[in-house]
Parts: structure tokens; sequence; C-alpha cells
């Protein structure tokens, strides 16, 4: 599903103007993004959390030459789902 197919759920199941919807839902993936810069983790009630993902630095090889690297210390978001959410799936 997309961000536009997501806005237009809710217009159909809500009954509100595209222009809300828009609004709500960029309003809500503006504050999960903030929260997770801010290095916090995001909790939905039956629906799963947002949290960051850090790995350290560590030694790689460039595919390309073959030299050995160093590969910098990452950061990036990743959703767990609740377990009400994995049981429905199953």
């Amino acid at each position: 599903m997309t961000k536009k197919e997501l806005i237009e759920e809710i217009i159909i199941n809500e009954n509100i103007s595209k222009v809300d919807a828009e609004k709500v839902v960029n309003r809500i993936f503006q504050t999960i993004s903030k929260h997770l810069i801010e290095g916090k983790e995001v909790s939905v009630a039956g629906f799963g959390k947002f949290v960051i993902s850090e790995r350290s630095s560590r030694e790689g090889v460039n595919p390309s030459t073959g030299e050995k690297i160093i590969i910098p210390d990452s950061r990036s978001a990743r959703f767990k789902p609740a377990k009400q959410l994995k049981e429905s799936l199953m």
C-alpha cells in the first residue's frame, strides 16, 4: 500500500476531505520520524513499534577491489510488529 492509497482508504472509511486526510497522514509520519531522529522509539498498542537499530563500525571488503575497508557506524529505522499483529498474519 502506498501513501496515496492509505489516504484514499481514510477518505472512504472516515468520510473526511482529502486535504484533512493528507494532513493527518503527513503529521503521523512527521511525528514518527521526529521521534526516531531523536533516538526515541514509537509504540502503537496492538500494532507494533518503530525503533532505531544501531550497527557498530566493522571491517568489510570493497567488492570491486578486494581491499579491506572500515564500514562506519550506522543507524536505521526498523518496525517490530506487536504480538497481536503477528498472530493475525498467521
